[in-house]
């Protein structure tokens, strides 16, 4: 598939499930979305390790996105990925995961665009973070940006 065309799907999808979080529901009176995904990211979907599962949850759900996302590749990744994520800069949509149509964005210090020495790292932390939020039906993109904001990269997760 080119180049174009695979930008062409990536920028559809990112249109569509930006009109799909609109569709979100709110809690009513205050404005905030309701956190579905709250208890699957801490851990509470773990009943073999109840009290304890939940504690690592909360701990891991402390610090930023990307600190989060760092902490797992460095932990379950291979020796690439650790090095791809050490360029992590910002992860933004890690927490809206909804199994219809979810983005992430991964911002990196990267330079020089798709074309850049960054493209190639880039796959590796889209797929790093697809292990690192599946979703059910496989309906999510990431897409990974290098320091200026161009596209560097994208995955399904």
């Amino acid at each position: 598939m080119g180049i174009r065309k695979t930008l062409a799907i990536g920028l559809i999808v990112g249109i569509a499930a930006v009109g799909a979080v609109g569709c979100t529901p709110e809690e009513e009176g205050t404005g905030a979305k309701k956190d579905s995904s709250a208890a699957a990211s801490t851990g509470e979907k773990d009943s073999a390790g109840g009290g304890e599962a939940k504690e690592k949850g909360e701990a891991a759900a402390k610090g930023s996105q990307a600190d989060r996302f760092k902490a797992f590749v460095n932990e379950n990744g291979t020796p690439k990925e650790k090095d791809a994520v050490s360029h992590v800069t910002k992860v933004q949509g890690a927490d809206d995961i909804n199994d219809i149509l979810s983005t992430a964005d991964v911002y990196t210090d990267y330079t020089g665009g798709i074309m850049g020495s960054g493209s190639g790292p880039a796959k590796l932390l889209a797929s790093a973070f697809a292990e690192w939020k599946k979703t059910e039906d496989g309906g999510g993109l990431v897409t990974v940006y290098d320091a200026d904001g161009e596209l560097i990269g994208n995955g399904n997760f």
